[in-house]
């Protein structure tokens, strides 16, 4: 029998940090949602520049699961074989990265992967250097209604997808700006749908409303409507060269199923999804808020 993962936990401004503790190590959370094959078995509180207040309460929360604390991260370099980057803040991901990737541990980050196109390249290329595999997803990505278009519909049949789900902005705009914030969640249910390729974007901001336009390219053109107004749930429609499929995504198992994705990426050091559609979603994101600042400009990705 395989050896069960050692993780550790940074940063404790997210529920996140106990959704994944509960399941990971059967605590708290009913059986149907547990997730075999690793544990955490320490974490660090650490810091938080967009939403300090919440971190008290999810440490209370942690301990209770019986997971164990230390007040630096570098305390648990070498009681660890992975560990989950789960900082709110997008932006504070690369340094909070930088001293595991260097010491050639594999990292889980949490979403938003990075605020900037540039960050997230900083990131693989550590990554790359010192072949510490990285590995960011929304757990929309895993949602089942989405897994299960994905293999009814095959990519060669898909000419174009439009998503949409909530897109409440930051509490500090210099953090997390824009869709970075949760519109991101959209966005990586249109690229688990179009799969890399998007050249050029085209976003119009409204105060209840993001709507986005991507053209990836082959010419297909795929669409994320990012909600501030009423039913705020996520959803998507796939145009196919057969039909036309539209579905109301659900989010009752999509920790478990993310969960379950990161236990095989530190079991085998492969991503789930490769880093540059990450890094590609990163500039997606990055060029939707440029656009939208600029009366819906056209921005082009390769630039």
């Amino acid at each position: 029998m395989a050896r069960e993962i050692r993780l550790g936990l940074l940063d404790f401004d997210t529920s996140h940090v106990v959704a994944f503790s509960q399941r990971l190590n059967q605590k708290g959370v009913a059986n149907t949602q547990w997730v075999e094959g690793a544990k955490v078995v320490i974490g660090c509180p650490g810091k938080s520049d967009l939403a300090p207040q919440r971190i008290p309460g999810y440490v209370e929360e942690i301990k209770n699961i019986g997971i164990p604390l230390v007040d630096k991260p570098i305390d648990m370099l070498d009681k660890i074989d992975g560990l989950l980057l789960c900082s709110l803040e997008g932006g504070a991901h690369l340094e909070r990265a930088r001293p595991f990737l260097e010491k050639g541990i594999p990292i889980f980050i949490d979403k938003p992967f990075a605020c900037t196109r540039k960050d997230a390249e900083a990131i693989v290329e550590l990554s790359k250097k010192h072949n510490a595999p990285v590995f960011s997803s929304s757990s929309l990505r895993y949602a089942e209604e989405v897994v299960k278009v994905i293999a009814e519909i095959p990519q060669q049949e898909r000419v174009g997808a439009a998503t949409w789900g909530p897109a409440s902005l930051s509490e500090k705009p210099d953090k997390n700006p824009g869709l970075f914030n949760y519109g991101i969640h959209a966005a990586e249910i249109l690229f688990a749908l179009m799969g890399p390729g998007c050249i050029r974007v085209q976003a119009n901001y409204q105060k209840d409303t993001d709507q986005v336009i991507g053209i990836w390219s082959d010419g297909r053109i795929g669409t994320l409507r990012g909600l501030r107004a009423g039913n705020q749930g996520f959803g998507l429609t796939v145009f196919g060269k057969k039909a036309v499929r539209s579905q109301v995504v659900g989010t009752g198992t999509i920790y478990r199923e993310l969960l379950k994705q990161i236990v095989t990426f530190f079991q085998t050091g492969k991503a789930p999804v490769d880093p540059a559609e990450t890094v590609e979603l990163m500039a997606f994101l990055e060029a939707s808020n440029t656009s939208a600042a600029n009366h819906g400009a056209m921005v082009d990705l390769s630039k």
